[in-house]
């Protein structure tokens, strides 16, 4: 496999400061900022998937292997190995409806990196509309990244347990419907993952996803701590969806209900539930 590695000459680091990307980078400007190099482009795919081909420039940092290493201490090295300094733009991107970009972008930013995005689609709609890709392995020299953790965006479950039933506080699970309905954290709403989507985009537009949010009795201006089965998939996809939607303070509880269950904290079930309840509207 051929290797390019680009120098510091390359990454145009005064340019860096000068734009700030939206929660979701759209193709074009992506392509501008690739042809000006001033943009890390982070895949999260597995690396065989990366190593078959790839947005250009991008480096390889699967989201197994962050998992692995899921403490801001840990993720800071990995930016600084991807060679991503404090305020290089960083866009993230997955073939799996951005739910795995989601996750990888809330952890750079939880370490510190503010200046992530996700990209609008993935890299199966990006290839199918004819964008380049490349094949080379691309990596860059190693940079110094400060460590600058976000505790704003980040609840544990203590956290969750304490403000579970505040009227201000919404806890909101990504799960699919059936799940929810099987078992939830008490007290939580339901937006499946699903819904956040539309076709050639990883989200649907703000408005909507607005509507979703309203339909349910939530405030935009409320707290909302967002979580889902596992890892923080899901409830990444739906944390940045809510970050769209104008939610100006919303937390991941990227440990979510495998944990919650885990230290046999309580659960809420609907034991009754019908065709309807399987309506997320």
């Amino acid at each position: 496999m051929e290797k390019e590695s680009y120098d510091n000459n390359n990454n145009n680091n005064n340019n860096y400061s000068n734009f700030q990307l939206p929660i979701i980078c759209d193709a074009d400007t992506l392509q501008i900022l690739i042809r000006e190099k001033t943009v890390r482009i982070v895949d999260v795919r597995k690396e065989e998937e990366y190593q078959q081909e790839h947005i250009p420039t991008a480096v390889s940092i699967p989201l197994a292997h962050l998992l692995k290493k899921d403490t801001p201490e840990e993720v800071v090295n990995i930016m600084q190995n991807a060679g991503i300094s404090d305020k290089m733009p960083v866009v993230v991107y997955d073939d799996t409806f951005g739910a795995l970009a989601a996750r990888v972008a809330w952890t750079f930013q939880y370490a510190g990196h503010i200046n992530t995005a996700l990209l609008e689609m993935t890299f199966s709609q990006w290839k199918n509309l004819g964008l380049p890709i490349e094949k080379k392995t691309n990596n860059f020299p190693r940079v110094e990244h400060s460590l600058n953790v976000n505790d704003e965006i980040h609840a544990d479950s203590s956290y969750v347990d304490a403000i579970k039933e505040q009227p201000n506080k919404i806890l909101l699970d990504s799960r699919e419907r059936l799940n929810f309905l099987t078992e939830h954290i008490p007290g939580a709403k339901n937006i499946p993952y699903t819904m956040l989507g539309s076709n050639g985009s990883i989200f649907r537009n703000a408005e909507e996803i607005k509507r979703f949010i309203e339909n349910r009795g939530i405030s935009t201006d409320s707290e909302i701590i967002t979580y889902c089965g596992s890892v923080g998939t899901l409830s990444g996809l739906a944390y940045y969806a809510l970050k769209l939607a104008g939610v100006k303070n919303v937390k991941l509880y990227s440990k979510s209900f495998r944990e919650w269950k885990s230290l046999g904290k309580p659960k809420e079930e609907f034991k009754d539930a019908n065709y309807w309840d399987l309506s997320a509207e």
